[in-house]
């Protein structure tokens, strides 16, 4: 089989079929990257088409989060309440930085919303909160994991961890926290870069997914007829009878 395939009819043919297997993987990556893409603006859509929603609406305190929650921007009336916290270990565009974490009061059921303000280069201490009753509205997100320390040292915290919180903070607390994306009201209190909200699933867009999958198998397939020509010819050959070349040419 190695001496037919080492014949230039082969050779060529296997060129050729390497040239459509790297047309193959272009493509397919080409239209997996599309798929991505197709899902990432298909989240942003949604999140942008959701209306705002009041908290009440959306969440109780201690109740489980909503399977729908993620992304939900939500809007709530009260005021920060003691020191901020930081999240550390984080990132943001490639750079280290810390989120900045406020216990914020909801004047309508006096329960506790752990709100991400929005975030300090690492090291840096968080900026002091806006006084007075605020109007926020926050895009709403699920716990973290468990903070990995165990406990809160230097006001520092690993994860929005909501069941740390419950022991340092009075009163009931929302089992979710928010993105802070706008707050009205209050008094001054010092500026916050804000953190985007995360995007919801962005799950990958199947009939892209199908079409990559498609150009792959199309890849396979040149490699798979090459390999069987040549098998076919070395049969022949050891059958004895007439090489393809010699039958083509009669």
């Amino acid at each position: 089989m190695l001496r037919t395939a080492s014949r230039p009819r082969y050779l060529g043919l296997l060129v050729v079929a390497l040239a459509l297997v790297a047309l193959g993987i272009i493509a397919g990556r080409w239209q997996w990257s599309v798929a991505h893409d197709v899902a990432r603006a298909e989240a942003v859509r949604e999140v942008q088409e959701r209306p705002v929603r009041p908290v009440a609406d959306v969440i109780a305190p201690h109740e489980g989060f909503p399977d729908d929650g993620s992304g939900q921007r939500i809007s709530m009336r009260g005021r920060y309440a003691g020191e901020p916290l930081l999240v550390v270990d984080r990132r943001f565009e490639g750079q280290p930085v810390s989120w900045v974490l406020d216990r914020f009061v909801v004047e309508e059921t006096g329960a506790n919303m752990a709100v991400v303000r929005g975030y300090v280069p690492a090291g840096e201490d968080p900026p002091s909160s806006p006084g007075g009753t605020l109007e926020i509205v926050g895009s709403l997100a699920p716990p973290e994991a468990p903070d990995e320390t165990g406990g809160i040292d230097d006001g520092e915290l690993t994860s929005v961890d909501v069941a740390q919180l419950v022991n340092i903070w009075e009163g009931d607390i929302y089992n979710g926290f928010a993105f802070a994306v706008t707050e009205d009201g209050g008094a001054a209190a010092e500026d916050v870069e804000r953190v985007p909200p995360p995007l919801p699933d962005t799950s990958l867009q199947f009939r892209n997914v199908m079409y990559a999958v498609q150009w792959w198998m199309f890849s396979a397939f040149a490699v798979w007829m090459w390999v069987k020509m040549v098998r076919q010819e070395a049969r022949r050959e050891q059958a004895g009878e007439p090489a393809r070349e010699l039958e083509e040419s009669t």
